[in-house]
């Protein structure tokens, strides 16, 4: 398995995991007043935000580990160029994770026409940003095993 390979499977578990922790760990703080209230906007909006800072901060530890191990277990370093290959896949992946999130956001926008519930909305833009993420692992995963 080559080191491209190896970093996508870190990067998709790492995905899940961060954000089923981190969904574990915020919905007993859900607030338990009206659908509509402050506090229920002041729980989305706080999701959201401290969910992207702690995925970006957990993925480049994870990235840290993961290169630490990978020196310390095959002795080779980390590829230091990027080929076309390379960089095909990078944008096949980030084609394919860009799309589901614009899907994912107009659906959002979407539930708001329709007159739902506004957590609905914020639950449709979490979860598209969570499939995004993990759909560009699991591209990269793809092209690097069956090619372009």
């Amino acid at each position: 398995m080559t080191y491209q390979e190896k970093k996508s499977i870190v990067s998709l578990i790492s995905a899940i995991l961060i954000f089923g922790m981190y969904s574990l760990y915020m919905y007993p703080q859900y607030p338990k007043g009206g659908v509509e209230s402050i506090e229920t906007f002041r729980y989305w909006g706080s999701f959201v935000l401290i969910l992207t800072l702690v995925s970006i901060i957990a993925h480049i530890i994870i990235s840290i580990m993961f290169n630490i191990v990978f020196r310390i277990t095959t002795n080779e370093k980390e590829p230091k160029f990027a080929d076309e290959l390379d960089k095909l896949i990078e944008l096949k992946a980030f084609r394919n994770s860009f799309f589901l999130f614009i899907i994912g956001f107009l659906l959002a926008m979407g539930s708001l026409i329709i007159y739902q519930p506004l957590h609905v909305m914020f639950i449709i833009l979490i979860l598209s940003g969570f499939i995004s993420d993990v759909t560009g692992s699991v591209t990269k995963l793809y092209h690097y095993r069956r090619g372009v």
